[in-house]
């Protein structure tokens, strides 16, 4: 069968990878054509646009990139008939995505849907859209199911990916002192910093992540950094701070840290999942995050914390995102060894709400098994 996803993000990308690679083992015949990025491509098939191209975030970044979007959209209008795929999986990036899944079933095209648009988040009004253009939703967040029942829409609850991907990538565990010296690192312990994998969070987050570097002389800092971004990018920010960056080893990393600062997003998980203590930060431009204070319906932002419905990780959010507040929850994570093993504890209680491993192969096994029935 012919495949064309939409992935539009750093996280699309990896469960995007892994859903292309188990879509093969199933279809063997099957082709792909896909918007993604460096993971999805090292799958085969023919990508189309980098993600790095389509990522951005808020409300004012977005008028600001209007022109862009629009003609992505225009493009991706075209490109879809001419390659006539059995089907479209779009993966999360709701703005684009339900726009192109409205015109793709309007034109007669099966229409999946892999990670869900955060409706339970902000614009609950998405759910008619979904209904009515959505022949199938996958979901990978445990309370997911329950919301979109509440709406009368049956989802397929498959697991999370990112407990698969986690253990193939990390059979071989890498030792602390391995890491160092094929990074070329000193021997201080590892605080990692992840600034998000868009220009937008990067721009208004990292600064003040660094702001924290020159009080902890005792440990060195990491960034782990996307590819979408060339190393300049990131050294502007820099300055006299000695921090390495190392790109494509985000696991290899955690499992060397001794805590980590978090831009939201998957990164949350991904840091719980490895049981490093952490911290999440998210700064936005002032108007976005004023529209989105008003629009947004949950208590957190981290997928930890939604997940366990209570604030396990500190949020540090807009104006709480700052030097002083930043080294106070860091001298907690370092120095505070009841807090620190309460956080990690707290951890292990997010396998089980996860649903275990077989994530990916459960979707492709669905979507295919439901592309035979039709």
């Amino acid at each position: 069968m012919k495949y064309y996803i939409i992935a539009g993000e750093a996280s699309g990308d990896l469960h995007g990878s892994n859903l292309i690679k188990e879509l093969k083992q199933i279809d063997k015949n099957a082709k792909f054509r896909y918007w993604g990025g460096d993971l999805m491509k090292s799958e085969g098939g023919t990508l189309v646009k980098h993600y790095s191209e389509l990522a951005f975030m808020g409300f004012f970044e977005v008028l600001l990139n209007l022109r862009t979007i629009l003609n992505n959209l225009k493009f991706c209008k075209k490109d879809i008939p001419t390659y006539h795929p059995d089907v479209l999986i779009l993966i999360d990036y709701s703005g684009f995505n339900l726009r192109i899944a409205k015109f793709a079933k309007t034109l007669g095209f099966k229409v999946f849907y892999y990670i869900s648009p955060k409706v339970w988040a902000w614009k609950i009004s998405r759910i008619k859209i979904i209904k009515q253009y959505v022949d199938r939703m996958f979901v990978i967040l445990p309370f997911e199911k329950d919301f979109y029942k509440r709406y009368n829409y049956q989802v397929d609850f498959v697991g999370n990916p990112l407990i698969d991907n986690i253990e193939q990538k990390c059979k071989n565990k890498i030792s602390f002192d391995e890491f160092i010296q094929a990074n070329e690192l000193s021997k201080k312990p590892i605080i990692v910093i992840f600034p998000g994998s868009r220009k937008q969070e990067i721009d208004k987050n990292l600064p003040v992540m660094l702001g924290v570097v020159n009080f902890y002389k005792e440990y060195q800092f990491i960034i782990a950094a996307v590819t979408a971004f060339e190393p300049e990018y990131y050294e502007r920010y820099l300055s006299d701070k000695k921090v390495k960056l190392i790109y494509n080893k985000t696991y290899e990393i955690l499992q060397v840290s001794v805590a980590a600062l978090v831009v939201s997003g998957t990164a949350t998980l991904e840091t719980a999942l490895f049981n490093v203590p952490q911290v999440v930060c998210y700064k936005a431009g002032n108007i976005s995050f004023q529209i989105a204070k008003r629009l947004v319906k949950v208590k957190y932002i981290s997928l930890f914390n939604l997940i366990m419905d209570k604030e396990m990780v500190r949020e540090l959010i807009q104006n709480d995102l700052n030097i002083s507040n930043l080294k106070e929850e860091l001298d907690k994570l370092l120095y505070d060894d009841v807090y620190r093993k309460q956080m990690i504890e707290n951890y292990k209680l997010i396998r089980i709400k996860l649903g275990g491993r077989g994530a990916s192969q459960k979707a492709a096994e669905l979507m295919y098994g439901y592309l035979l029935s039709y």
